[in-house]
């Protein structure tokens, strides 16, 4: 993990005066993780089950699952202009759920359901572009989310069934320009608990956000799940079982085919899989933990390829903090309206306010992640009285 400040307080400039706010905020913890360095994790409980769509492609027929032994359900149903949410579109989901364990880690007491979310950070961290379309996918992924209807009985017991969408709400600022500079997300009741219960998300490769295929995403969190932990001989479930919980799309023949090919090419992060066949029966797929070795070796790119990846890789646009002026129509006006507390406080006070904090701590303007810097610097604020 890399931080993006040191933990000190410098001694004020003689005859410096401070406000009562500026002492205060003066006492706060700047130990900020880089996004795009966050510790990644998944929420547990939907890493076996059928919830979202395995293809890009717009669904809106339903997933209807029930456990063989008849004691879960899952009903997904979407909505008829957007379509269900897509296992694509669970990478932001993994993105909160890796911020609010990141809050926990630092001990936050009040973890909160509502995040603020800098676009950039969050497709960087995503393995995604971060020019051209690729905020209107964003959008067009949080509208999916928020407008598919999950009802389903995993937590509550057989006799209570939930139902919630993935997001309650979302919002996006944009600047003067018209470019999404921040984001609100409020996450579902549900799927907040089910991150921050004890036990409730497992640790996943980075890598697993290269994966281009549904089907191999989804095989890559059935095998963490299962075999993460299951010791030498893996974990191995029938094909039509397998196939149940995938809610895939099309005829178990076909599904049957792709699973095949997936395993022949072993490609998954971390974890191998071997068809094995059974005599009068149909076939098992085993998973199994990849020795560490193994593993990167497996997953090693060609050095052509890999040249052609940096090649390919966006520069990061150089950023910094005003130094002088007021903040309104520039993206950190965008981050300070999405940020500060309600009556908010006027940002270009705001804006000097962060200078000196800047100053005291000897953190440049041009920080790498200033913008997080500034971000959590708003939460810190009290709202204007």
């Amino acid at each position: 993990m890399v931080y993006a400040a040191v933990k000190r307080v410098l001694p004020l400039p003689s005859g410096y005066t401070m406000s009562k706010d500026s002492r205060e905020e003066r006492q706060v913890d700047l130990f900020l993780p880089q996004l795009t360095t966050l510790p990644l994790r998944d929420q547990r409980e939907t890493m076996e089950r059928p919830f979202f769509s395995l293809s890009k492609r717009k669904r809106l027929k339903p997933i209807d699952y029930v456990s063989p032994d008849k004691k879960v359900t899952v009903h997904v149903s979407a909505n008829s202009e957007y379509g269900l949410a897509t296992i694509y579109d669970l990478d932001i989901l993994i993105y909160c759920a890796s911020v609010l364990m990141e809050h926990k880690r630092r001990g936050a007491n009040d973890i909160p359901q509502t995040l603020h979310i800098v676009p950039y950070d969050m497709l960087r961290t995503l393995k995604r572009d971060v020019g051209g379309r690729a905020y209107e996918l964003l959008g067009n992924a949080l509208d999916r989310l928020q407008s598919t209807t999950v009802k389903t009985n995993i937590r509550s017991g057989d006799a209570v069934d939930t139902t919630f969408s993935w997001l309650d709400s979302h919002s996006q600022i944009r600047d003067r320009s018209g470019t999404i500079r921040g984001m609100r997300i409020t996450l579902a009741k549900w799927f907040y608990d089910g991150v921050l219960m004890e036990g409730g998300v497992l640790a996943i490769d980075p890598t697993y956000f290269s994966l281009t295929g549904g089907r191999e995403r989804w095989l890559y969190r059935v095998a963490r799940k299962h075999a993460g932990g299951a010791g030498s001989d893996g974990f191995a479930i029938s094909m039509p079982t397998l196939f149940e919980k995938s809610g895939a799309e099309g005829d178990y023949r076909r599904f049957k085919f792709e699973i095949g090919k997936i395993a022949k090419e072993d490609a998954l992060p971390g974890y191998s899989l071997t068809l094995e066949a059974r005599d009068g029966a149909e076939p098992m797929l085993r998973m199994t933990r990849r020795a560490k070795e193994d593993s990167v070796t497996s997953q090693a790119p060609s050095p052509a390829l890999a040249a052609q990846h940096e090649e390919a890789a966006p520069e990061a646009p150089a950023i910094a903090f005003p130094d002088q002026g007021h903040i309104a129509f520039t993206a950190f006006g965008a981050i300070a309206r999405a940020n500060l507390p309600s009556p908010q406080r006027d940002h270009g006070l705001v804006a000097d306010d962060f200078r000196s904090f800047l100053r005291q701590r000897e953190i440049a303007l041009d920080a790498k992640n200033i913008t997080t810097i500034f971000a959590t610097f708003c939460t810190k604020q009290r709202a204007a009285s």
